[in-house]
């Protein structure tokens, strides 16, 4: 995003065509294409995450390209290496950060989601969105068999948010 060009042209172009699907749905299609099994749900949702993240990492490297420190210390006679990973970066990174942070309950919720179709980790392997879809056939007899990786798919996705939530918090320029 900094540098510009084609590449940014046609990175933004895939990522515009990757945001224009909801990610659940995007995830399902990749992990129906790929199969069933934990290395490609992994796959799947990382496929369909990073687009908000390029989104807003090209944002904000457009935004601090422009500012006037940027320009002192081109100025300066600094390399494009040394602007890019001493200056535009380290201003980039918090932002991004707090967005991964947020978008982790909807990747957890995705990973429950393909787990419950079976498209996620096979057994043995534990996974929230299995243990949900074995236990619907007991959940009028024993609904906890249901509700405990109910209630803790919610408290992970409500402890991710709180987290970005105070990261932005604490990262946030303005609050200094």
């Amino acid at each position: 995003g900094y540098l510009g060009g084609i590449a940014d042209e046609i990175l933004m172009r895939v990522t515009d065509i990757f945001l224009a699907f909801p990610g659940l749905i995007l995830a399902l299609g990749f992990a129906a294409a790929l199969g069933p099994g934990i290395n490609n749900a992994i796959i799947a949702i990382a496929l369909t995450a990073w687009p908000p993240i390029a989104r807003l990492a090209r944002a904000e490297a457009l935004t601090i390209r422009g500012s006037d420190y940027i320009a002192a210390v081109r100025l300066q006679g600094a390399s494009r290496t040394r602007l890019i990973t001493r200056h535009v970066v380290p201003m980039c990174l918090p932002s991004v950060v707090v967005r991964v942070t947020l978008n982790m309950a909807g990747v957890i919720l995705t990973a429950a989601g393909l787990g419950f179709l079976g498209l996620g980790a096979q057994p043995p392997w534990p996974e929230w969105g299995a243990m949900v879809a074995v236990g619907r056939q007991f959940m009028f007899d024993s609904p906890w068999v249901v509700a405990a990786p109910g209630i803790a798919i919610a408290v992970i996705s409500l402890a991710f948010n709180l987290f970005g939530d105070a990261l932005r918090d604490m990262l946030d320029p303005r609050s200094m």
